[in-house]
């Protein structure tokens, strides 16, 4: 019973995330994307920072003594960097085509920890890392006839996001997980700052705008929450799997809200994606529990 309720947690975020972006989307047709981040930054700072004071009836728990570890410093500053490529590439580029290119980030976050900390990985699952970037090419098709080199930007946010997660393992466990996501979005206020330069000038957003930005922070929190919650009460292998159903609500979201039309390669390349994924995430389990 628990891992069914931890599946329905678990796609209840992913359709909250769906929706967070989709409003992130919006939000940057009415205002430069370095405005976005800034005020996506501020929102979910201050949301979790009320979190935390309702919880713990002090804002104190957001400072621990490991905040300046080298670890938070570039967790922090991976968060940022994804963000301003992901924001800009929702700004840019189909919103079924950026969370297809997205799904990619598990197969990432592996090759990383095999090059990095050393982790095993053996063939098959390098194999499936390989045919899951094959998909990812599938859906930008780089070097085809209306190709954008914008299409590329998921791909930065993607490896900018699996650096964080592998940062995110060297963190001191007792840090309360509403201080990393704190400090995750506090520090996209700088992030969007940096980014005036490129994406122009900030302006005073309209009524729309600030309940644009109500509504990603609102889901963006929810969806955090409920897969808290999710990994609390059910068995990682069972639930991890229907993540991937993101993908799902993001299709069916970018072609209601905004009209597109993914074509067939598309489709086949984030079947191949989520596929080589979700088999890479089973062989890991596996070899986890071998040893």
């Amino acid at each position: 019973m628990q891992n069914i309720r931890g599946i329905i947690l678990i796609i209840f975020a992913m359709a909250a995330f769906a929706l967070e972006d989709v409003f992130v989307k919006s939000m940057t047709q009415g205002m430069p994307a370095s405005q976005t981040l800034f005020l996506l930054g501020a929102g979910g700072a201050v949301a979790f920072a009320i979190i935390t004071f309702v919880q713990r009836g002090t804002l104190s728990p957001l400072v621990h003594r490991d905040m300046r570890s080298k670890a938070m410093l570039w967790r922090n500053a991976s968060e940022a960097i994804s963000a301003m490529f992901f924001v800009t590439a929702l700004s840019l580029v189909p919103l079924s085509t950026v969370l297809a290119v997205f799904q990619a980030m598990p197969l990432a976050t592996t090759a990383g920890a095999a090059l990095f900390l050393g982790e095993q990985v053996g063939w098959r699952r390098w194999s499936a890392i390989g045919m899951g970037f094959f998909g990812v090419l599938l859906i930008i098709r780089p070097g085809a006839e209306g190709f954008q080199m914008a299409a590329l930007l998921p791909i930065a946010a993607v490896f900018g996001i699996a650096l964080r997660d592998l940062l995110t393992r060297q963190l001191d466990p007792t840090i309360p997980s509403t201080s990393v996501a704190f400090f995750a979005f506090l520090s996209c206020i700088p992030a969007g700052l940096l980014m005036i330069p490129v994406s122009g000038a900030f302006v005073v957003p309209e009524l729309s705008g600030w309940l644009l930005m109500l509504g990603a922070t609102t889901f963006g929190v929810s969806g955090y929450y409920a897969i808290v919650i999710a990994l609390r009460m059910a068995e990682t292998s069972i639930i991890m799997p229907f993540r991937y159903t993101r993908l799902i609500f993001s299709i069916i979201l970018g072609i209601i809200v905004f009209g597109e039309d993914p074509d067939k390669l598309t489709y086949l390349g984030a079947a191949i994606v989520i596929g080589t994924g979700i088999y890479t995430f089973l062989r890991e389990q596996k070899a986890s529990a071998q040893e």
